[in-house]
């Protein structure tokens, strides 16, 4: 009687052994908590330990060293990004301009001994000179210099001067711009692509009437502006005829 009562109770202490080892397992893994209780995401995710270059933090001297290696490069690509834009700007006007400095009173009153004016190279390249316009050449008895004088003949025009009076196909040419005519006389025939130039003061100027007509391929430039001295800073004044003198009608 004994042996049958003790063994239905020995069987249940050995039928509940499995359940005591799960549950004692995973209180022990799950920090006190049971599998049911952890949350899915803490279930799944492996946690590694740290390195010691992932708590590493860069001290202050790495912190300086990269600052000034990184600034030094932005300051260095800025220098050469303006280097390179005023290289552009400074090639780009001296191709479409010049500067040019007046020496003597050839072209009295219009413009002065000592002047420095700006040259527009580009301007013939959309139309030709006309009649008027202050131009800057090489002169074809001394292509090694700098004239600047004033457009009087084009081409295919006949021109003559009677003591010092413009004729234009034997049309006189009023000129206000001079005030100290010549006292000379001549008759020239201008070809194509040549000019007839002359000096506003035309008792003291080497031009035309001296040395023949201008090739139209010896232009440098339209005068455009006078920006020395401040006190004369202003365009260049050229004059434009009246339409019936263009035409010699």
């Amino acid at each position: 009687m004994r042996k049958n009562a003790i063994k239905p109770y020995a069987w249940v202490q050995f039928a509940s052994l499995p359940d005591m080892y799960y549950n004692a397992n995973t209180t022990s893994k799950s920090g006190g908590r049971t599998l049911g209780e952890l949350q899915p995401e803490e279930a799944q995710i492996e946690h590694f330990p740290a390195t010691d270059s992932e708590h590493r933090r860069p001290t202050d001297g790495e912190r300086v060293s990269l600052a000034r290696a990184f600034g030094a490069r932005s300051l260095l690509h800025e220098a050469l990004e303006t280097i390179l834009l005023t290289l552009i700007i400074f090639l780009v006007l001296n191709t479409a301009t010049g500067r040019f400095q007046v020496r003597g009173s050839s072209m009295e009153p219009t413009l002065h001994d000592g002047q420095y004016l700006v040259i527009s190279k580009l301007i013939y390249w959309v139309h030709p000179p006309q009649r008027g316009d202050i131009i800057v050449f090489h002169p074809p008895n001394n292509p090694a210099e700098d004239y600047i004088k004033r457009v009087v003949g084009l081409a295919g025009e006949q021109i003559e001067i009677q003591a010092g009076a413009v004729w234009v196909d034997a049309v006189p040419v009023e000129e206000p711009y001079v005030t100290n005519p010549g006292s000379y006389s001549g008759a020239w025939s201008l070809h194509e692509g040549e000019l007839f130039v002359l000096g506003d003061n035309r008792r003291n100027s080497s031009d035309s009437h001296t040395w023949g007509v201008l090739p139209q391929e010896n232009i440098v430039g339209k005068a455009w502006l006078c920006y020395w001295p401040p006190e004369e800073w202003s365009l260049v004044a050229h004059h434009i005829f009246p339409q019936p003198a263009d035409q010699g009608d």
